[in-house]
């Protein structure tokens, strides 16, 4: 069973920096790419970061050169290092993990999400 394992949450004064971790654990055998969503109250959830396993990135413009992605493909974990952060930054962080293969079901690539975890940046 795959689960998506989040840490790193909490609450930061404007300006400051804060770094998510995520990792998948299960019998995984790969993963095509991992990222990171947010979801503010009374607003959609949006892509805020994504690396793929051969390490390309996307980022929301809103975050560009404020927050890095990263990866380590050997254990299966995402890390987002956030900084000079907003108070529209305030959200619940969740983590993605799409085109999962296991080795249990290998012709299946499937989406994961994670629980979340809540980001409060104060002003």
């Amino acid at each position: 069973q795959v689960q998506l394992v989040e840490s790193g949450g909490g609450l930061v004064q404007a300006g400051g920096s804060l770094r998510l971790s995520c990792a998948a654990t299960g019998s995984i055998f790969s993963i095509n790419a991992m990222g990171w969503y947010r979801q503010a109250p009374g607003k959609q959830r949006e892509l805020v970061a994504a690396i793929t396993s051969g390490g390309s990135t996307n980022y929301a413009d809103s975050v560009k050169g404020r927050f890095t992605i990263s990866r380590d493909n050997a254990k299966n974990t995402v890390y987002l290092q956030m900084n000079s952060l907003k108070p529209e930054d305030t959200a619940v962080y969740y983590c993605n993990a799409d085109g999962l293969v296991t080795i249990t079901f290998p012709h299946l690539k499937l989406a994961y999400w994670g629980p979340g975890t809540q980001v409060t940046v104060s002003s």
